[in-house]
This record gives structure tokens, sequence and C-alpha cells, in this order.
């Protein structure tokens, strides 16, 4: 199946898109188009993506909207350019492993009703090592709210899901039907991902399939005075419990 992977970027991550575009490059699964979307003005991200040959690959699609809007619009409005079956997301900054595409799309392949597939993300640290995490839930069939209880069962002694929410592999249609990556403030794909495993089963496949890269610009390791973090999860919660309550993704159509 084709797989449309969506990076949003702006100026500042410019320069970690060459390893992303080498981690595509990269993949066993040949069919995917690669849709970046800058967010702010283009120069930089352009002259990156010149510079390492993804500009002229007929596979790279780019696209700037020149404001700077943040990461969950930005995705969303390169989700609105695709038209694969299937979307993984990429961050600037991170990579995928050579057989992410492959084994992600292979798992929906032949579990029909999944809405979404994951394996579990190595941290990529400055030297080039690679940490495994072990797995907070076991991998396999996830059943409809599974991750959505286990994350709110953990909070608030801790805030991010049972998988790490940047590496997913969605059924566009699922990925539309809860609204893209939603409008809050450095948890977009958190809750996102909550509020699909509240809707639909998905499948954690026991590999690594993102490297996650540690470096200190990373948006969640900056200082700030936002204190809107447990209204924010709150808003998850009673946005997952509502979708749990309510028929299954599957039988929208």
């Amino acid at each position: 199946m084709w797989v449309d992977v969506v990076t949003a970027v702006h100026a500042e991550y410019a320069g970690y898109l060459p390893a992303a575009w080498d981690s595509l490059h990269r993949q066993r699964h040949p069919h995917w188009t690669w849709r970046v979307q800058v967010d702010g003005p283009p120069g930089e991200v352009l002259d990156a993506l010149a510079a390492c040959g993804a500009a002229d690959d007929g596979r790279v699609r780019i696209a700037a909207h020149s404001t700077e809007e943040g990461p969950a619009v930005t995705r969303n409005i390169a989700l609105g350019s695709c038209t694969a079956p299937l979307v993984q997301n990429l961050d600037a900054d991170d990579e995928l492993e050579p057989g992410a595409l492959a084994a992600l799309s292979g798992a929906l392949a032949t579990h029909a009703h999944a809405g979404y597939a994951v394996g579990h993300a190595r941290d990529l640290h400055a030297d080039g090592t690679l940490h495994t995490l072990p797995l907070a839930v076991p991998a396999g069939p996830l059943a409809r709210g599974a991750l959505a209880v286990a994350w709110a069962s953990a909070l608030p002694d801790r805030t991010l899901p049972p998988v790490h929410p940047a590496g997913v592999m969605w059924r566009r249609n699922l990925l539309l039907a809860v609204g893209g990556w939603a409008a809050l403030r450095g948890v977009e794909d958190t809750a996102t991902l909550i509020a699909g495993s509240a809707l639909a089963t998905g499948i954690l496949l026991d590999v690594p399939t993102l490297r996650y890269r540690r470096h200190d610009a990373q948006r969640s390791r900056q200082n700030s005075n936002f204190s809107g973090g447990g209204s924010q999860y709150l808003l998850i919660w009673q946005r997952a419990s509502l979708l749990a309550a309510g028929p299954p993704w599957e039988e929208w159509d």
C-alpha cells in the first residue's frame, strides 16, 4: 500500500532534514511520498532539501505557508494534500528505521480492521548511540480504548502515552475522523493518538520503527510560562471517553 509520509518543519530544524531524508531513502517499502510542509519562511528548508538531493526526487512534495503556525496546523495542512490510504508522521528531527514503513504497512494490510500501527522508538543521542526503552504495554493487537485507559491511569506522574505518538502510521480515514492533529500545545500528537485509540483497534509491533532524536532544541525541552497542561490532559481524556462510548470507527461509513 502507498504511504504518505508527513513532515512539518521550520527553519530551526532544517539541518536535520538530510538525516530524515536518508532514513526515507533507505526504506525497504518502495511505495511512499514525502510531503514536507514548511512552517514559516521556506528559504533554509529549501536549501537543505536541495543540498541533500531530496528536492530532486519525484517522490518528494514540498509546500510552504509562509507564516509560523506550529506543528499541529502544519501537519494538518499537509494531511489535506495526502492521497494515499496510509499516513506516516515523521518529525523533521527524527528518523525512521529502515524497515519501518514495510513493517507498519504490512501490519495494517494483515489486520484489516485496525486503524493504526506503531512500533517502539529508540532514543537517538548526539553521539549516534541508540537507546531502547521497554514497551509499557504488550506488543500485539491493541483493543479499542486500551491506550487511552493506560495513559489516563499513569497521570499525573507520566504524561506520555504507552507508545510513542510521533511514530504512528494511520489509516488516513481514521486520522481524518479524529480531526487530524489536535490544537493543543506540545501534546498534539498524544491527543490524536489517544482519540484514535478510543475509536479503533490498533497494532503494536515489537520492533523499533522510529529513531527519536534527543537534542537541546527540542520543543519538549523548552521552558515556558504555559500553565494549561492539566486542562489539556483533562480535555484529551474527556474526548477519548466520549469517542469510546460511541460506535467504533469502522461503523462510521
